[in-house]
């Protein structure tokens, strides 16, 4: 029986007769403000800053306007079914949350992985787990309970490094392995500048590598007991500016499920289908790494035509459950949601990202009923018309 997630509000107002407010905000707005005045300015300069002068973050936001859903009448809309075959799986809704690679120190005891992972459990909502996190990723799986997980791959330069941390995700359970392209090297952000502070170089969110076997045998004595060499020799390995060429070499590591990330050119995807891939996640990482380009959701349809039936994941400038609609007429999918979660973990730990998660899909869901689309595949882009 496909799940009313809109019956959320219900659970809202019924509290309300018993006298009790929401703890959270429900407003994206609202949850930006509260998780802002949560949070160490640099931890929030990190986690809501983006590149340069922050255009095409903002662009990523706006692109939603520029699209309206047309409703439909009379098409008996009583009951939704928004699951979505993914990967040989059946989820429950499309959403996903995108990898965030600092979400230990979002949360107050310093473990929002794990915290993420048991929203996922709760909710069905699948969490992509970055490399760059504060519990080794064994860990953060074993949190999911029923719930698949994805885990996504900052290729090291340490090609053996990067077949343990495979390997490795392979063994803890994940269902598919992310690859994401777009991170080789660290952009040009302001907020962190100002701050001076970049959390990994401080020795944060990096269990996957001081735990890895491969990354230990590299360095003279135990991270426990250098810690300041671990960090330096992460830095040294981060970066890799994968090429084409490289792409047999990924799709031999694993037989899982291979996603690139970071593919809004229809050059780049089609060349991704012909080297085998499995899926195609359409992202400009939310405009943290690079200003100045267009919105994630503006390059969605020639990405959605160039993948020729591959499944397609969108991220960028997801805020609201009805963005989470419009991505999916578009094409999506799965649509990814990042920044809204992380301040729901900073603000209510587990309980706060699920709180988040069932909003969007409660607004997603209703959206569906008020305007006629009973199903996914009622949502197309002849549903849409361009404002």
């Amino acid at each position: 029986m496909p799940q009313h997630f809109g019956d959320y509000q219900h659970e809202i107002y019924a509290g309300g007769l018993r006298g009790e407010l929401p703890g959270l905000p429900v407003a994206a707005a609202d949850l930006e403000a509260r998780a802002e005045a949560a949070l160490p300015p640099s931890v929030w300069s990190y986690v809501a800053g983006g590149a340069g002068d922050e255009h095409t973050q903002r662009a990523n936001v706006a692109a939603f306007a520029r699209w309206g859903l047309m409703p439909r009448m009379m098409v008996g809309a009583a009951h939704r079914d928004l699951s979505v075959e993914l990967f040989g799986r059946t989820l429950p809704s499309p959403l996903l949350m995108a990898p965030i690679g600092v979400l230990g120190i979002c949360a107050q005891d310093g473990h929002g992985d794990l915290a993420t992972a048991r929203a996922a459990a709760r909710t069905g909502v699948p969490m992509i787990a970055s490399t760059l996190s504060a519990d080794p990723m064994e860990a953060v799986a074993a949190q999911y309970g029923d719930t698949p997980g994805l885990f996504q791959l900052y290729t090291p330069a340490d090609r053996d490094l990067a077949e343990s941390f495979v390997r490795r995700a392979e063994a803890a359970g994940f269902q598919g392995i992310v690859v994401t392209l777009d991170t080789w090297t660290v952009g040009w952000r302001p907020r962190d500048l100002t701050t001076a502070n970049f959390p990994q170089l401080r020795g944060h969110c990096l269990a996957n590598y001081t735990s890895d076997p491969v990354f230990r045998s590299r360095l003279r004595k135990p991270p426990e007991e250098d810690p300041a060499a671990a960090v330096a020799h992460y830095a040294s390995v981060f970066g890799n500016p994968l090429t084409w060429d490289d792409l047999p070499w990924l799709r031999s590591l694993t037989e899982l499920p291979l996603i690139l990330k970071g593919l809004c050119h229809p050059e780049d995807v089609r060349r991704a289908r012909d080297g085998g891939v499995d899926g195609i996640y359409c992202s400009n990482h939310g405009g943290r790494q690079a200003n100045g380009g267009l919105p994630a959701l503006d390059a969605l349809p020639g990405v959605v035509a160039a993948a020729g039936g591959l499944p397609v994941l969108f991220d960028s400038g997801v805020r609201t459950g009805t963005d989470v609609i419009k991505a999916l007429a578009l094409g999506a999918t799965a649509v990814a949601v990042g920044r809204p979660y992380a301040y729901g973990l900073a603000l209510g730990g587990a309980d706060g990202v699920v709180h988040v998660l069932r909003s969007l899909l409660a607004e997603a869901d209703l959206l569906m009923a008020v305007d006629g689309y009973p199903t996914l595949d009622s949502l197309g882009p002849e549903a849409l018309v361009r404002l």
